[in-house]
């Protein structure tokens, strides 16, 4: 049975990095660059989540995919959660396990904001006054908020 969960898992977790991986690389096409700051600077005229919107799309699903959240929570099944991680630690072990998961949200948060938003660039050119680094900061934090709460927006609530 374990054998079986972590075959599933294993096979999410490739399946949506090639989907990553191939919207990386049309990124990197279009920008001209592997260069990240590059990458930022081709979006001065317009972000990529608009001209590459059901490339957005696709990148924010499959980030959800590779963090594990809902609804593709799969890998961690019912029969697994009985006698899964969440019950065999606790305390600073479980802590860190759950750590781990938000900090690869959040770094997924950041590979979107640097992808398809624009990174450090202000919202508006007028606004360039404001520091970089808060620019940057509240486009992941949105990014975080999506991915927090891609629950609420996946189920319908009734």
């Amino acid at each position: 049975m374990l054998f079986l969960g972590a075959l599933r898992s294993a096979a999410q977790m490739v399946s949506y990095e090639v989907s990553i991986g191939f919207i990386i690389a049309t990124i990197v096409v279009c920008a001209g660059s592997f260069n990240l700051q590059t990458i930022i600077f081709s979006q001065v005229n317009a972000w990529y989540c608009i001209t590459f919107l059901p490339l957005f799309f696709i990148f924010f699903v499959s980030a959800l995919a590779e963090t594990n959240r809902h609804p593709f929570d799969l890998p961690e099944a019912e029969a697994e959660l009985v006698s899964g991680y969440n019950v065999e630690y606790a305390g600073m072990g479980f802590a860190l396990f759950s750590l781990g998961e938000y900090v690869s949200m959040l770094q997924m948060s950041a590979l979107n904001t640097i992808l398809f938003f624009g990174g450090w660039l202000p919202l508006l050119s007028f606004l360039s006054f404001i520091p970089t680094a808060f620019w940057f900061s509240i486009k992941i934090s949105f990014c975080y908020f999506i991915y927090c709460n891609a629950c609420s927006f996946t189920t319908l609530q009734i």
